[in-house]
């Protein structure tokens, strides 16, 4: 693994710098995002612009971050720890594998449970529809599309249209705001239309 290359690229969404662990609430986040996704590694010891501070105690990180994972996740995660020594400092790398029991919830500063994934750089809430599509994903249900006027409607729309969000959605076959999620779940898991989350939005285009 070249370290340096890996810290050259930059954050992103498999990839997470930490200077130091300090709060446990903040790095579950970070964990559960991982675990949502597709994975990813935390380099302990290396500042946000990239450069290598290296770790003082890598038993303290490893303390804090393993208590992180079995403690304010849920269901607890595994982390994987390899200890890299880079100009003479040592950065300790943490690696989380994507879950097959999603979604995963962080424990906030709220005592609440909250669902993250990751995007780009950044841990973010999730929806009530990424959770929903998180946990059917992790089943072996089926899933059964029913193909009414609401179906065929979104399907329409997005023959001539790029994209569409829930709210749109739910205005444009004037139906509730839990209906449209219900149809949108099940269309994004069939692979009909596809999820798009970003910092500001989220919206469906057709696959």
């Amino acid at each position: 693994m070249n370290i340096k290359k890996l810290i050259f690229d930059g954050e992103g969404a498999t990839l997470d710098f930490k200077k130091t662990i300090t709060n446990c609430e903040k790095i579950a986040k970070t964990l559960v995002a991982f675990a949502n996704n597709k994975g990813g590694r935390l380099l302990v010891g290396v500042s946000d612009d990239g450069s290598i501070n290296g770790v003082k105690s890598e038993e303290e990180e490893k303390y804090m971050l393993t208590k992180a994972a079995h403690v304010f996740c849920k269901p607890a995660l595994e982390v994987i720890y390899e200890e890299v020594y880079v100009d003479q400092k040592m950065v300790l790398i943490a690696e989380i594998k994507e879950s097959d029991l999603k979604p995963h919830y962080a424990l906030g500063e709220d005592k609440k449970w909250w669902v993250y994934i990751r995007v780009k750089d950044k841990s973010l809430l999730a929806s009530k529809i990424v959770v929903d599509v998180l946990k059917r994903s992790s089943t072996n249900e089926g899933i059964y599309i029913e193909y009414t006027s609401k179906e065929k409607g979104l399907l329409e729309y997005l023959d001539s249209h790029e994209r569409i969000t829930s709210k749109e959605y739910s205005k444009l076959m004037n139906i509730s705001r839990r209906s449209s999620q219900r149809i949108l779940v099940n269309l994004v898991l069939s692979g009909i239309i596809r999820l798009h989350t970003t910092e500001k939005e989220e919206y469906y285009t057709a696959s």
